[in-house]
């Protein structure tokens, strides 16, 4: 008889939740997997602001609605992603009615809108919110990104909208989201702003590290040093959008169909020590979340490099375990 496959959910129920991120389309090809391993789900794309209010005032609430009942019908925790971003928010947002751009004092009310109208429909249906999603400047000079956002708000945006979420919905733990954010010069901007929002008593709860990662960085040291940075605030820490590309950023290659055994076998070895760092800061990590669930649909193919397919997932493109599943439940 054959011996029946390992819980991601139960493996790691006394450690923190484990998630998956799904689209309209995964929700389907997927949903045996998704129920069967995972504990918690995010929509990968259909509750950022575009989707949900394609035009002022008028919110199609038809994919995020169907997600609630997915969840519901399946005791699966729900994470909100995202509602304040700088990509994926519709045009109409920063301008008037004669396409100029729009007044400081009217965007703010758009966005509180937007806020209000999204949180209080899902409050207490969804745990925790991303509210504000990468407002940190990759570059080294810069401390807040160029955006929309900032030019037009100023940043006391990025407060406004964790006072708005947490009024519109009080239970929900509230996240400042971001990538690259193991990266010691972009982790320690991220840590500024989060410590000047505590100092200012904004209710936010926690940072998201999207963990965006590779098979070769970053280090297990500076994963850990942001761990420990962030936690410092008294925050809880959310692995909010794991995969682990078989790629390094610098890599263009297109030729492979299929990854190298050296991939699969770095890949094997890094989801353990991972995993190994995760469970030691389970006091601080509450939630981890992939950004995906199998090999056979991941944001990361074609992207960086067009017509390229990756693997960065703990089950292949026929939702089977791959030697990374084991390293991660066996311990």
């Amino acid at each position: 008889m054959e011996k029946e496959l390992p819980r991601l959910k139960d493996v790691f129920e006394d450690y923190f939740k484990i998630g998956a991120a799904v689209n309209k389309w995964t929700l389907h090809s997927a949903k045996d997997l998704v129920t069967t391993q995972f504990n918690s789900i995010t929509a990968e794309n259909e509750m950022k602001p575009e989707m949900l209010q394609p035009k002022e005032g008028e919110f199609n609430f038809e994919y995020s609605d169907q997600l609630v009942s997915f969840a519901n019908e399946h005791h699966l925790g729900l994470r909100g992603h995202t509602l304040v971003w700088h990509n994926q928010c519709p045009d109409w947002m920063f301008k008037n009615e004669s396409g100029q751009t729009v007044d400081r004092g009217r965007l703010l009310k758009r966005m509180d809108q937007h806020i209000e109208t999204v949180v209080s429909r899902y409050a207490d249906q969804i745990y925790s919110w991303d509210v504000v999603n990468e407002v940190i400047a990759d570059e080294e000079d810069r401390f807040l990104r160029k955006s929309q956002w900032l030019e037009l708000a100023g940043e006391e945006f990025i407060e406004r909208a964790f006072h708005t979420a947490h009024k519109a919905d009080p239970n929900a733990t509230l996240f400042y989201n971001d990538y690259n954010e193991s990266d010691p010069i972009k982790r320690d901007k991220i840590y500024k702003l989060v410590k000047s929002l505590l100092e200012k008593k904004v209710p936010i709860h926690g940072v998201g590290m999207q963990a965006h990662w590779n098979i070769h960085t970053p280090s297990i040291e500076h994963i850990q040093q942001a761990i420990e940075l962030y936690a410092s605030l008294g925050l809880e820490v959310q692995i909010t959008e794991m995969d682990l590309s078989v790629f390094s950023w610098d890599d263009k290659r297109t030729d492979l169909m299929k990854p190298t055994k050296e991939m699969l076998d770095l890949q094997e070895k890094r989801y353990e020590q991972i995993f190994n760092l995760f469970r030691e800061y389970k006091d601080v990590i509450s939630s981890v979340t992939f950004w995906g669930a199998a090999d056979d649909y991941t944001w990361l193919s074609n992207f960086p490099v067009k017509g390229r397919k990756n693997w960065p997932f703990l089950f292949d493109e026929h939702f089977n375990p791959k030697q990374s599943f084991w390293s991660v439940v066996q311990f």
